[in-house]
Order: C-alpha cells, then sequence, then structure tokens
C-alpha cells in the first residue's frame, strides 16, 4: 500500500483539502492515495495566537502549507530558515537529528514529515523556556 496512512481515533478530526472529517465511534485507518493532498490532523494544530515561540512558529508556517493556506513555493524559504535559526539554539544531537529531518522534508516538498519532526522538539523547547525562566 503507498501513500499516507492516517490511524485515527475515536472522534479524532482530521482536515483533508480544506474538509473536516470526523472519525466514527471506533479506531479506523485511512489510506490516502492522491500524492499531494492537504493533510493536517486537527490536534496537531496550532492556532495563530499560539505561534510565540520558535518551534511553535516553525510548526504554524510548516502547517498553513499542509492547510493549503500557503503555497509550498511561500513557504519553502521561510521554513529553512525558522529551522536554521533553531539550529544556532538546538544543538544537542537529537534536536539536531529531527532539524535535519525537518530539513530533508522540506526540500522534497513532504510538509507532514516536516511537522512530525518539528514537533517533536516542542516539549524540549517548553522545558528550555521554563528552565529560563526561572
Amino acid at each position: 500500500m503507498t501513500g499516507l496512512i492516517l490511524k485515527l481515533g475515536p472522534r479524532e478530526r482530521v482536515l483533508i483539502n480544506g474538509a473536516v472529517i470526523e472519525n466514527g465511534d471506533k479506531r479506523s485507518r485511512l489510506a490516502i492515495k492522491t500524492p499531494d493532498a492537504k493533510i493536517l490532523r486537527l490536534k496537531d494544530a496550532i492556532h495563530p495566537e499560539e505561534a510565540t515561540t520558535p518551534v511553535r512558529r516553525a510548526c504554524f508556517a510548516t502547517q498553513l502549507v499542509l492547510t493549503g493556506d500557503s503555497t509550498a513555493a511561500d513557504a519553502k524559504l521561510q521554513i529553512l530558515r525558522r529551522i536554521e535559526e533553531l539550529s544556532r539554539v538546538l544543538t544537542d544531537h537529537d534536536s539536531r537529528a529531527q532539524l535535519d529531518l525537518a530539513t530533508a522534508a522540506v526540500t522534497e516538498n513532504q510538509y507532514y514529515k516536516c511537522l512530525k519532526a518539528l514537533r517533536t522538539l516542542l516539549p524540549r523547547e517548553e522545558r528550555l523556556l521554563a528552565t529560563r525562566l526561572q
């Protein structure tokens, strides 16, 4: 089976090409066969007012491509710049590996993979910011 496989929990919502789709009462799998479908799990969505940190802003810029609110051509350079900025601060091995994955995904126009890699950095960023504020 090729394409993206979405595993949805009960009542989980996903945005596919501008349409909000809600799963039923049981877990299910969707196979997305269209290669350029715009897909975003709504539980992963970051609202504009929540894009207040460097990682969240990178995630939000990536998310805009996935929702179709921005074109890949318009957003690619911005996302790569944000990843570059993050790489200057997040210098540990694990963070660098995720940033490398995100960069590769953007260059291959795989924005879902980019968002997935960037989201793994959210807890780390939160810990660093909490430490800085103490």
